[in-house]
């Protein structure tokens, strides 16, 4: 017999008002949730997979636009994880527009992948004008402290970024088998990972403080006058977590969602 598989969608829109920002649309199918705390200058959201974490068969997907001149972070209410998959694969597809001067902060929780698992995901922002990112998405290869190590993997994940159909950065991983080998010859046996973008024109000015913030095993740099990229490896989540929260803090101008402090 076939077993159930996690369905779900999300879709919100923002839009610019006098006094702030506001949801000008907003839409959640089966396990897909948000709730919004209150505040009139952005729009937060947080992103709820009622389900429980992601398996073979399940589909996610969102679909997020911040309206001209509206602000919009979008968040996770924990952390995200990957368990076995006994067939198929978990799929997860997030589509972010951000139009002409408005900003988004897309700033989910870790994704914690167990042994077994197998999702692929793609996160594609298309940006317009003057539009301003800022993006993390934190990767967790097994619970250190529960003694897992993730032997029979498959993660593919890719991130694009564009202005005006322009491309301003891409970025794939594609993970498959013994991922604990992988990383001990790559990656100097790291247990876990984050990538983080800044897209606004003031992003030269953030290099040099995060190199001072960074650790050793993290590096920035400055791609192009209005793009940094960060990319940190830790030990474990909780290393990871350390490293990035001053980091988020001053990218993020300390507006960084409550979640990520409990």
């Amino acid at each position: 017999m076939a077993q159930p598989r996690a369905i779900g969608r999300l879709d919100v829109h923002s839009k610019a008002r006098e006094n702030g920002s506001a949801i000008a649309h907003l839409r959640s199918q089966g396990c897909m949730k948000a709730l919004f705390p209150r505040r009139c200058d952005w729009v937060d959201a947080i992103v709820i997979n009622t389900a429980g974490g992601l398996t073979g068969g399940d589909k996610l997907d969102i679909d997020a636009c911040v309206g001209a001149g509206s602000r919009m972070s979008l968040t996770t209410q924990a952390a995200e994880r990957a368990y076995k998959a006994s067939a198929d694969v978990a799929r997860v597809s997030t589509k972010l527009c951000v139009e002409d001067s408005a900003r988004m902060h897309w700033l989910p929780q870790e994704l914690i992948l167990f042994e077994g698992a197998a999702l692929k995901r793609r996160l594609q922002f298309a940006l317009q004008g003057k539009a301003e990112l800022l993006m993390v998405e934190p990767v967790v290869f097994g619970r250190v402290a529960m003694g897992e190590e993730l032997t029979k993997v498959q993660f593919q994940d890719r991130i694009e970024i564009s202005r005006d159909g322009v491309p301003l950065y891409m970025d794939a991983l594609n993970l498959t088998g013994d991922l604990r080998a992988q990383m001990a010859r790559v990656a100097g046996g790291a247990g876990a990972m984050a990538s983080v973008v800044l897209v606004a024109p003031n992003a030269e000015a953030h290099l040099k403080p995060l190199r001072k913030l960074l650790p050793e095993s993290g590096g920035a740099s400055l791609l192009a006058e209005d793009l940094l990229a960060l990319r940190l490896l830790a030990s474990d989540s909780f290393e990871l977590r350390r490293a990035l929260l001053p980091i988020l803090d001053r990218l993020s101008g300390d507006r960084l969602p409550t979640s990520w402090r409990l």
